[in-house]
């Protein structure tokens, strides 16, 4: 299977004059954005004009969408700093780290890309790549845009059920995964898939023998020079910036995992935007928590570090007390994690202190930031902390600024970047902006949609091509936003909504308790809270303790749960998401 890639256009380089855009033939000149011939010109405005065509001739006009690809960043970086290290990738059980500078990751880019073409990858098809956080996934992510493919990331620990899924809406012609994984045998599950599905020619193992009927990783893309064997048909291959590139699936919480399907300019946009909010340069030594086969890792990780000419540092297993040594060891200087991993990494600074004086930013995602974390930060690794929001369908959206005082990111996600819109709708009437509601949002991040599944992607779309997030906000004062909880998690008191992801975040601050969720057992707005949390040792806290808990830390004692659940552990989704409607489903009440 294939996608059709994108119509070319021809380009030319489009001044601005009095704030208006100029669109005629000029020479090109780095650093001056691109616009497409046939676009209308264009006033600049805010907000931005409701017609699609305006919109995304100002996108090119602002420098949030470009000609250029992410490719031609690593052969910009190759180029101007061929020795400085691009990647850093440590294997904690093997007590090693693999590193790349730039002339390397280049020219592994371009052996990865031989040995597609030798497997019969076309323009168009889809790439698999199931890896944990190796070096590996870095130069494929840049040979697949090399040999006109989706990259389709999918994390080792998916399900069989959930990759056959995968694997057979994209009908990916090759799948690259790792021999095993926390002893799923992962090259044996991916052999067995490829009998059984027509589209899957090709499986590649990295580590460990490749059973029979796979291909050796190392054999086939790393010993062999294939770079120079195929340079002329690739050059002819290679996707522009509004093809498709990669296609991400969401955690499925609400059912069957949808893939979002970008292109380069979609993410670049969210990528420009993350980038210029901390104004990193080519001094970025970015340490990074997240998986590289979700948007963090890849895009704000991989693809925001080549872009600058900075450094990745990462690792392959979730070990958070370690990822210190990563920080002193390569003089990282942003740090990125959700708040759990965050409150580990500050415990383990305590216990075992590192120099962490290069740090400068230390930004976190996916929940709530509460105030003790962002003391706690503060304290151990003298940084400041900054709070996003984002989606798979746009990556980040709105982010904590530098302008704002230090304590900020416990009180908001922040506002939007330049490139995306933000606005709170009534839940039950989206012609009305609210203080308290809805969230929907627009703009050049947004994704192309969901990959064959676009009446799904269209219901979430207002004629104006406002994107409904599914997430319930309030307004923060300053122009941006503070999460309070899934609208179809949403529960009300007095005509207030809970704020679940704070409370939810307090009660995870509870000495007794590793993790907790709260949920209406119906899934009605006038549900009872219920607390469902996972004790911390063999003790669990009583309703009053959780209770007088949150008491202390300001609740309002409308919002204090009313029952009380414990479990071994919660049940979630392959990206770490609590499952709400399974919970719904054990504890519901009639």
């Amino acid at each position: 299977m294939t996608v059709s890639a994108v119509e070319a256009t021809n380009f030319a380089k489009s001044p601005v004059v009095n704030g208006t855009l100029q669109v005629e033939d000029a020479p090109v000149v780095d650093g001056v954005p691109m616009i497409r011939q046939n676009m209308p010109t264009v006033t600049i405005t805010d907000p931005l004009p409701d017609d699609r065509r305006a919109r995304e001739a100002l996108y090119y006009q602002r420098g949030w969408w470009r000609e250029e690809t992410f490719l031609d960043d690593l052969r910009r970086q190759s180029r101007m700093r061929p020795h400085k290290p691009a990647v850093a990738a440590r294997r904690l059980r093997e007590a090693r780290t693999d590193t790349l500078d730039y002339v390397e990751l280049h020219r592994l880019t371009d052996r990865f890309a031989g040995g597609l073409v030798e497997l019969g990858v076309q323009p168009g098809d889809f790439v698999a790549v199931q890896l944990p956080n190796r070096w590996e996934m870095v130069p494929l992510l840049y040979a697949c845009i090399r040999v006109g493919a989706v990259i389709c990331p999918i994390g080792p620990t998916t399900p069989e059920d959930a990759l056959r899924h995968r694997l057979t809406l994209t009908e990916a012609r090759v799948l690259i995964t790792i021999s095993e994984w926390e002893e799923a045998p992962l090259a044996k599950s991916a052999v067995k898939l490829r009998e059984e599905l027509d589209s899957l020619h090709h499986v590649a193992v990295i580590d460990g023998r490749a059973p029979e009927g796979a291909i050796d990783f190392r054999d086939h893309f790393v010993d062999r020079l294939w770079e120079g064997v195929h340079n002329e048909e690739l050059d002819s291959r290679e996707l522009k910036p509004d093809d498709p590139f990669v296609v991400l699936f969401t955690s499925g919480t609400t059912g069957e995992s949808k893939g979002v399907l970008h292109s380069q300019n979609t993410i670049h946009s969210a990528i420009r935007g993350y980038v210029d909010t901390f104004l990193l340069d080519e001094h970025l030594v970015a340490a990074v928590t997240t998986p590289l086969v979700h948007y963090s890792g890849f895009a704000q990780g991989v693809l925001a570090s080549v872009m600058l000419g900075g450094t990745i540092a990462f690792q392959d297993h979730r070990k958070n007390e370690a990822l210190l040594d990563l920080v002193q060891k390569y003089g990282a200087t942003l740090l990125y994690g959700p708040p759990p991993t965050l409150t580990d990494i500050a415990q383990s600074q305590r216990a075992e202190p590192r120099d962490v004086s290069t740090l400068r930013h230390v930004v976190t995602g996916s929940a709530q930031v509460l105030q003790p974390l962002v003391d706690d930060l503060r304290e151990t690794l003298g940084a400041r902390t900054y709070s996003l929001w984002g989606m798979s369908e746009n990556g980040p959206v709105t982010i904590t600024r530098l302008d704002y005082n230090q304590d900020w990111a416990a009180h908001s996600n922040g506002r939007p970047i330049d490139a995306m819109e933000i606005r709170i709708d009534k839940c039950l009437n989206p012609t009305e902006r609210a203080p308290v509601g809805r969230l929907r949002v627009r703009g050049a991040s947004q994704a192309l949609g969901y990959f064959k599944r676009d009446a799904e992607y269209q219901e979430k779309m207002l004629d104006d091509q406002w994107f409904d997030t599914g997430d319930v906000a309030r307004d923060d004062g300053r122009g941006g936003i503070r999460i309070l909880c899934r609208a179809s998690d949403a529960i009300k008191r007095d005509g207030m909504v809970v704020p679940m992801a704070e409370i939810e975040s307090v009660i995870n601050r509870h000495d007794k308790v590793a993790e907790a969720t709260l949920v209406g057992p119906s899934g009605r707005v006038e549900d009872p809270i219920l607390a469902v949390v996972v004790p911390r040792g063999d003790v669990h806290p009583s309703l009053e303790e959780i209770r007088e808990h949150l008491r202390e830390a300001d609740t309002d004692e409308r919002f204090l749960p009313d029952r009380l659940e414990v479990m071994d552990e919660l049940p979630k989704t392959l990206t770490g998401k609590v499952r709400k409607a399974t919970l719904r489903q054990l504890f519901g009440e009639g």
